[in-house]
């Protein structure tokens, strides 16, 4: 396998945003919906984007219920937000070895930058292709072939790491090999059944997947 550019999950993958994420689920249905969700209903919520989740519970207050958990998100973010560990000196390695990396989220580019500046990762990605960057999100292949295209690479070459069945299927239709985090939130067992070609335990695993032994 001759792999030269990896294409990222951010949340959950590369940064710890669980936290983050479940409390701003928490806050804006506990002001729509009072004690009706709990943190482990939320936990399904994580992967796809937020007009998804939103839409299917109120279509009418979609957007006021996304704007109410921004603005949550964002206040909280740097509060927060953690880093996983072995990450920094993996992203570092790989770049450092010439791999082209890019991010592919569901988030809107704004909130994804703040992770990646949060962490010190924003130096080593080229680019970023957020949820207000595409038609459709993942599983849909479109945000990675973006990528692909911004970064000069195709899929004969490329790989997707994630932590979510998202990840996972969006690898499987653009049609690039996938890794999966074994630290994903919804559970090793959960994204097995998808079947992602390698799952990682430590995020340095990748650097022996793709050829790329720290120097």
């Amino acid at each position: 396998m001759s792999i030269d550019t990896i294409l990222f999950d951010l949340d959950g993958t590369l940064i710890n945003t669980n936290d983050l994420i479940i409390a701003s689920f928490l806050h804006t249905l506990e002001e729509y919906y009072p004690g009706k969700y709990t943190r482990e209903r939320v936990i399904d919520f994580i992967g796809p984007p937020l007009t998804t989740t939103f839409e299917s519970m109120d279509k009418s207050r979609a957007e006021e219920m996304i704007q109410t958990y921004r603005t949550h998100n964002h206040l909280n973010h740097d509060l927060l937000v953690k880093e996983y560990e072995g990450v920094y000196e993996t992203i570092e390695e790989l770049h450092k070895q010439g791999f082209k990396l890019g991010i592919v989220t569901t988030k809107i580019r704004k909130t994804a930058k703040m992770g990646l500046e949060l962490t010190n990762l924003a130096q080593f990605f080229d680019v970023i292709v957020g949820f207000d960057d595409v038609e459709k999100v993942k599983p849909d292949p479109e945000p990675l072939e973006k990528a692909l295209k911004a970064l000069g690479s195709t899929k004969e070459t490329a790989m997707m790491v994630g932590d979510t069945p998202h990840d996972i299927l969006a690898g499987k239709n653009t049609g690039v090999p996938t890794a999966v985090v074994g630290w994903s939130i919804k559970g090793r067992e959960v994204v097995k059944l998808y079947e992602p070609d390698f799952i990682l335990d430590s995020m340095k695993d990748l650097l022996t997947i793709v050829g790329a032994p720290a120097q």
